[in-house]
Protein backbone atom coordinates (compact mmCIF):
# COMPACT_ATOMS: atom_id res chain seq x y z
CA UNK A 1 0.00 0.00 0.00
CA UNK A 2 0.95 3.71 -0.85
CA UNK A 3 -0.88 5.80 1.06
CA UNK A 4 -2.64 3.16 3.60
CA UNK A 5 -1.29 1.94 6.45
CA UNK A 6 -2.28 0.03 9.49
CA UNK A 7 -5.19 -0.44 11.53
CA UNK A 8 -3.13 0.36 14.40
CA UNK A 9 -3.77 1.26 17.77
CA UNK A 10 -4.14 4.84 18.44
CA UNK A 11 -3.89 6.51 21.98
CA UNK A 12 -6.59 8.87 20.72
CA UNK A 13 -8.83 7.44 18.70
CA UNK A 14 -9.30 3.27 19.25
CA UNK A 15 -8.18 1.41 16.18
CA UNK A 16 -7.34 3.70 13.40
CA UNK A 17 -6.69 3.31 10.19
CA UNK A 18 -4.04 5.81 8.24
CA UNK A 19 -4.38 7.50 5.24
CA UNK A 20 -0.91 9.63 4.74
CA UNK A 21 -1.08 11.90 1.35
CA UNK A 22 2.10 13.80 2.24
CA UNK A 23 6.03 12.39 1.33
CA UNK A 24 8.20 11.95 4.30
CA UNK A 25 8.93 14.97 6.41
CA UNK A 26 7.29 17.22 3.58
CA UNK A 27 6.32 20.15 6.97
CA UNK A 28 5.80 23.83 7.94
CA UNK A 29 6.96 22.94 11.33
CA UNK A 30 10.67 21.90 12.14
CA UNK A 31 9.10 20.55 16.18
CA UNK A 32 11.94 19.84 18.46
CA UNK A 33 9.58 16.77 19.47
CA UNK A 34 9.03 15.21 16.25
CA UNK A 35 9.22 11.48 16.20
CA UNK A 36 10.17 11.68 12.47
CA UNK A 37 13.29 14.26 13.02
CA UNK A 38 14.14 17.51 12.02
CA UNK A 39 12.28 18.99 8.72
CA UNK A 40 15.14 20.12 6.13
CA UNK A 41 13.82 22.17 4.14
CA UNK A 42 10.81 23.45 5.54
CA UNK A 43 7.94 23.73 2.89
CA UNK A 44 4.71 25.43 2.87
CA UNK A 45 3.08 25.05 -0.39
CA UNK A 46 0.09 22.84 -1.10
CA UNK A 47 0.36 20.46 -4.16
CA UNK A 48 -1.50 17.36 -5.33
CA UNK A 49 1.02 14.84 -3.88
CA UNK A 50 -1.42 11.77 -4.89
CA UNK A 51 -3.06 10.24 -7.90
CA UNK A 52 -6.62 10.33 -7.32
CA UNK A 53 -6.97 7.00 -8.59
CA UNK A 54 -4.56 5.24 -6.71
CA UNK A 55 -5.88 6.62 -4.29
CA UNK A 56 -9.53 5.48 -5.04
CA UNK A 57 -7.89 2.27 -5.88
CA UNK A 58 -6.06 1.54 -2.33
CA UNK A 59 -9.20 3.06 -0.49
CA UNK A 60 -11.45 0.71 -2.01
CA UNK A 61 -10.03 -2.17 -1.55
CA UNK A 62 -8.98 -1.95 2.16
CA UNK A 63 -12.68 -1.41 2.51
CA UNK A 64 -13.78 -4.59 1.11
CA UNK A 65 -11.70 -6.55 3.25
CA UNK A 66 -13.44 -8.34 6.28
CA UNK A 67 -10.94 -6.62 8.70
CA UNK A 68 -12.44 -2.99 7.88
CA UNK A 69 -14.82 -3.77 10.05
CA UNK A 70 -12.51 -3.57 13.57
CA UNK A 71 -11.47 -0.15 12.06
CA UNK A 72 -12.89 2.63 14.63
CA UNK A 73 -11.91 5.52 12.09
CA UNK A 74 -10.05 6.33 9.31
CA UNK A 75 -7.27 9.00 9.68
CA UNK A 76 -5.67 11.46 7.89
CA UNK A 77 -2.17 11.23 9.27
CA UNK A 78 1.04 12.38 7.42
CA UNK A 79 4.84 11.70 7.58
CA UNK A 80 4.33 15.27 7.51
CA UNK A 81 1.88 17.75 7.31
CA UNK A 82 -1.33 16.23 5.67
CA UNK A 83 -2.80 19.57 5.11
CA UNK A 84 0.09 20.46 2.38
CA UNK A 85 -1.66 18.35 0.26
CA UNK A 86 -3.80 20.04 -1.95
CA UNK A 87 -6.49 17.08 -2.27
CA UNK A 88 -7.43 16.50 1.07
CA UNK A 89 -10.86 17.69 0.89
CA UNK A 90 -11.42 15.72 -2.04
CA UNK A 91 -10.02 12.83 -0.59
CA UNK A 92 -12.30 13.30 2.50
CA UNK A 93 -15.19 13.41 0.46
CA UNK A 94 -13.94 10.26 -1.52
CA UNK A 95 -14.05 8.41 2.24
CA UNK A 96 -17.11 9.96 3.17
CA UNK A 97 -19.30 8.36 0.09
CA UNK A 98 -17.54 5.18 0.49
CA UNK A 99 -17.97 4.07 4.46
CA UNK A 100 -19.62 5.12 7.47
CA UNK A 101 -16.73 4.95 9.14
CA UNK A 102 -15.66 8.40 10.82
CA UNK A 103 -12.61 10.10 9.32
CA UNK A 104 -10.26 12.61 11.64
CA UNK A 105 -7.57 14.76 10.67
CA UNK A 106 -4.09 15.12 12.47
CA UNK A 107 -3.09 18.45 11.51
CA UNK A 108 -0.40 20.97 13.43
CA UNK A 109 -3.37 23.50 12.35
CA UNK A 110 -1.12 25.96 11.48
CA UNK A 111 -2.43 26.70 7.74
CA UNK A 112 -6.42 26.83 9.41
CA UNK A 113 -6.17 30.58 9.13
CA UNK A 114 -6.65 29.94 4.84
CA UNK A 115 -10.44 29.66 4.33
CA UNK A 116 -10.34 27.09 1.59
CA UNK A 117 -8.58 25.08 4.02
CA UNK A 118 -11.08 25.46 6.87
CA UNK A 119 -14.26 24.64 4.46
CA UNK A 120 -12.24 21.29 3.09
CA UNK A 121 -12.08 20.24 6.93
CA UNK A 122 -15.57 20.96 7.61
CA UNK A 123 -16.76 17.46 6.25
CA UNK A 124 -14.35 15.71 8.55
CA UNK A 125 -16.10 13.88 11.56
CA UNK A 126 -12.91 15.07 13.55
CA UNK A 127 -9.89 17.20 13.98
CA UNK A 128 -7.25 16.91 15.80
CA UNK A 129 -4.64 20.72 15.97
CA UNK A 130 -1.97 21.31 17.59
CA UNK A 131 -0.90 23.76 20.76
CA UNK A 132 2.05 23.63 22.07
CA UNK A 133 2.71 27.26 23.25
CA UNK A 134 0.39 30.46 24.78
CA UNK A 135 3.21 32.37 23.58
CA UNK A 136 4.87 33.91 20.38
CA UNK A 137 8.66 33.39 22.15
CA UNK A 138 7.57 29.10 22.71
CA UNK A 139 6.01 28.54 19.47
CA UNK A 140 9.00 29.47 17.85
CA UNK A 141 11.38 27.74 20.00
CA UNK A 142 9.41 24.56 19.76
CA UNK A 143 7.17 24.48 16.41
CA UNK A 144 10.07 26.34 14.68
CA UNK A 145 7.37 27.15 11.58
CA UNK A 146 7.52 28.25 8.43
CA UNK A 147 8.45 32.33 8.64
CA UNK A 148 4.91 33.64 7.65
CA UNK A 149 2.91 31.55 9.97
CA UNK A 150 3.19 34.00 12.78
CA UNK A 151 1.60 33.23 16.18
CA UNK A 152 -1.20 35.70 16.09
CA UNK A 153 -2.05 34.09 12.33
CA UNK A 154 -1.91 30.58 13.60
CA UNK A 155 -3.98 31.04 16.34
CA UNK A 156 -6.75 32.97 14.99
CA UNK A 157 -6.91 29.70 12.24
CA UNK A 158 -7.64 28.06 15.31
CA UNK A 159 -10.34 30.07 16.52
CA UNK A 160 -11.70 30.99 13.04
CA UNK A 161 -12.01 27.21 12.23
CA UNK A 162 -13.95 26.41 15.81
CA UNK A 163 -16.80 29.13 14.79
CA UNK A 164 -17.70 27.28 11.63
CA UNK A 165 -16.89 23.60 12.54
CA UNK A 166 -19.55 21.73 13.80
CA UNK A 167 -17.55 18.02 14.33
CA UNK A 168 -15.24 17.28 17.60
CA UNK A 169 -11.97 19.61 17.90
CA UNK A 170 -9.66 17.94 19.73
CA UNK A 171 -6.56 20.02 20.46
CA UNK A 172 -3.54 18.20 21.78
CA UNK A 173 -0.98 19.96 23.75
CA UNK A 174 2.29 18.63 23.49
CA UNK A 175 4.40 19.15 26.90
CA UNK A 176 8.02 19.40 27.26
CA UNK A 177 10.27 18.88 30.12
CA UNK A 178 11.76 22.70 30.90
CA UNK A 179 9.79 24.39 27.92
CA UNK A 180 6.05 24.26 28.09
CA UNK A 181 5.72 22.37 31.78
CA UNK A 182 6.17 25.40 34.08
CA UNK A 183 2.76 26.78 35.76
CA UNK A 184 3.07 30.34 33.80
CA UNK A 185 3.25 28.34 30.52
CA UNK A 186 0.45 26.29 31.23
CA UNK A 187 -1.90 29.19 32.10
CA UNK A 188 -1.31 30.78 29.18
CA UNK A 189 -2.56 27.97 26.85
CA UNK A 190 -4.92 27.37 29.15
CA UNK A 191 -6.43 30.84 28.25
CA UNK A 192 -6.39 29.95 24.78
CA UNK A 193 -7.85 27.01 24.98
CA UNK A 194 -11.08 28.47 26.70
CA UNK A 195 -11.08 31.36 23.57
CA UNK A 196 -10.65 28.18 21.15
CA UNK A 197 -13.43 26.10 22.76
CA UNK A 198 -12.53 22.75 22.02
CA UNK A 199 -14.67 19.70 22.82
CA UNK A 200 -11.50 18.10 24.70
CA UNK A 201 -7.75 18.70 24.66
CA UNK A 202 -5.10 15.83 24.46
CA UNK A 203 -2.43 16.37 26.73
CA UNK A 204 0.79 14.15 25.26
CA UNK A 205 4.47 14.21 26.03
CA UNK A 206 7.05 12.36 24.06
CA UNK A 207 7.31 8.48 23.95
CA UNK A 208 8.92 8.18 20.54
CA UNK A 209 12.51 9.47 19.63
CA UNK A 210 12.23 13.48 19.49
CA UNK A 211 13.95 15.09 17.22
CA UNK A 212 16.50 17.09 19.17
CA UNK A 213 18.62 15.49 21.84
CA UNK A 214 17.27 17.76 24.99
CA UNK A 215 13.78 17.16 24.14
CA UNK A 216 12.76 15.48 27.34
CA UNK A 217 9.14 14.30 28.99
CA UNK A 218 7.61 16.28 31.80
CA UNK A 219 7.86 14.83 35.34
CA UNK A 220 4.52 13.30 36.75
CA UNK A 221 3.63 15.86 38.80
CA UNK A 222 3.56 18.90 35.66
CA UNK A 223 1.58 16.50 33.98
CA UNK A 224 -0.88 16.18 36.96
CA UNK A 225 -0.54 19.95 36.94
CA UNK A 226 -1.53 20.96 33.33
CA UNK A 227 -4.33 18.27 33.13
CA UNK A 228 -5.63 20.23 36.57
CA UNK A 229 -5.00 24.28 34.83
CA UNK A 230 -6.48 22.94 31.40
CA UNK A 231 -9.99 21.35 33.50
CA UNK A 232 -12.55 18.83 33.11
CA UNK A 233 -12.17 18.77 29.05
CA UNK A 234 -8.36 17.65 29.70
CA UNK A 235 -7.62 14.16 29.10
CA UNK A 236 -3.55 13.02 29.55
CA UNK A 237 -2.79 10.20 26.81
CA UNK A 238 -0.80 7.90 29.05
CA UNK A 239 1.48 5.53 26.38
CA UNK A 240 0.14 2.36 25.39
CA UNK A 241 1.91 -0.55 23.15
CA UNK A 242 1.06 -0.21 19.26
CA UNK A 243 -1.27 -2.91 18.40
CA UNK A 244 -0.57 -3.44 14.93
CA UNK A 245 -2.52 -5.56 12.37
CA UNK A 246 -0.92 -4.72 9.40
CA UNK A 247 -2.57 -5.53 5.73
CA UNK A 248 -1.32 -8.63 4.58
CA UNK A 249 -1.00 -7.35 1.40
CA UNK A 250 2.65 -6.23 0.51
CA UNK A 251 6.30 -7.73 1.49
CA UNK A 252 7.48 -7.75 4.64
CA UNK A 253 9.87 -5.18 3.82
CA UNK A 254 7.26 -3.42 2.05
CA UNK A 255 5.39 -3.82 5.76
CA UNK A 256 7.71 -2.76 7.62
CA UNK A 257 8.37 0.50 5.52
CA UNK A 258 5.27 1.25 5.28
CA UNK A 259 4.52 1.34 9.67
CA UNK A 260 8.14 2.98 10.23
CA UNK A 261 7.70 5.71 7.95
CA UNK A 262 5.18 7.27 10.05
CA UNK A 263 5.84 5.59 13.48
CA UNK A 264 9.62 5.07 14.42
CA UNK A 265 9.05 1.60 16.40
CA UNK A 266 11.23 -0.39 18.87
CA UNK A 267 12.34 -3.92 17.91
CA UNK A 268 9.78 -5.67 20.40
CA UNK A 269 7.10 -3.70 18.93
CA UNK A 270 7.66 -4.85 15.45
CA UNK A 271 7.81 -8.15 16.21
CA UNK A 272 4.50 -8.25 18.73
CA UNK A 273 2.30 -6.11 15.88
CA UNK A 274 4.11 -8.42 12.30
CA UNK A 275 2.11 -11.46 13.45
CA UNK A 276 1.88 -12.76 9.70
CA UNK A 277 5.91 -13.97 10.04
CA UNK A 278 7.71 -15.18 12.54
CA UNK A 279 10.47 -13.27 15.24
CA UNK A 280 13.26 -14.58 13.01
CA UNK A 281 12.11 -13.59 9.99
CA UNK A 282 11.45 -10.10 11.19
CA UNK A 283 14.79 -9.70 12.69
CA UNK A 284 16.46 -11.01 9.89
CA UNK A 285 14.14 -8.57 7.30
CA UNK A 286 15.42 -5.70 10.36
CA UNK A 287 19.34 -6.32 9.72
CA UNK A 288 18.94 -6.60 5.80
CA UNK A 289 17.20 -3.45 5.66
CA UNK A 290 19.58 -1.81 7.87
CA UNK A 291 22.39 -3.32 5.70
CA UNK A 292 20.70 -1.78 2.47
CA UNK A 293 20.19 1.32 3.70
CA UNK A 294 16.60 1.73 4.15
CA UNK A 295 16.48 1.54 7.67
CA UNK A 296 18.85 2.56 10.36
CA UNK A 297 18.43 3.25 14.53
CA UNK A 298 18.17 5.76 16.93
CA UNK A 299 19.21 5.82 20.54
CA UNK A 300 16.41 8.34 22.31
CA UNK A 301 16.46 8.39 26.82
CA UNK A 302 18.36 4.63 26.31
CA UNK A 303 15.90 2.97 24.38
CA UNK A 304 16.56 2.36 20.63
CA UNK A 305 14.31 2.81 17.68
CA UNK A 306 14.26 2.22 14.40
CA UNK A 307 13.32 4.40 11.70
CA UNK A 308 13.66 4.90 8.00
CA UNK A 309 17.13 5.99 7.02
CA UNK A 310 16.58 9.60 5.53
CA UNK A 311 15.05 10.83 8.40
CA UNK A 312 17.22 13.44 10.08
CA UNK A 313 18.32 13.04 13.98
CA UNK A 314 21.17 14.59 15.71
CA UNK A 315 22.94 12.13 17.55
Amino acid sequence: MKFIFGPVASRRLGTSLGIDPIPLKTCNWNCVYCQLGRTQPLKNQRVAFISKKEFLGEIEKVLSLPSSKEIDWITFVGSGEPTLNSLLGWMIRQVKKLTTIPVAVITNGALLYKSQLRKELIHADAVLPSLDAGNAFLYKKINRPWPSITFERYIAGLKSFREVYRGRLLIEVMLICGLNDDEKSLIEISDILKEINPDQVHISWPVRPPAEVWVKPPERERILLAKSIFGEKSLCLFSIDEQTEFINENSLNETILGIIKRHPMRTAELIQGLKHWSEGEVLGTLIKMEQAGQLKKVHRDKTWFWSVSKTIFPF
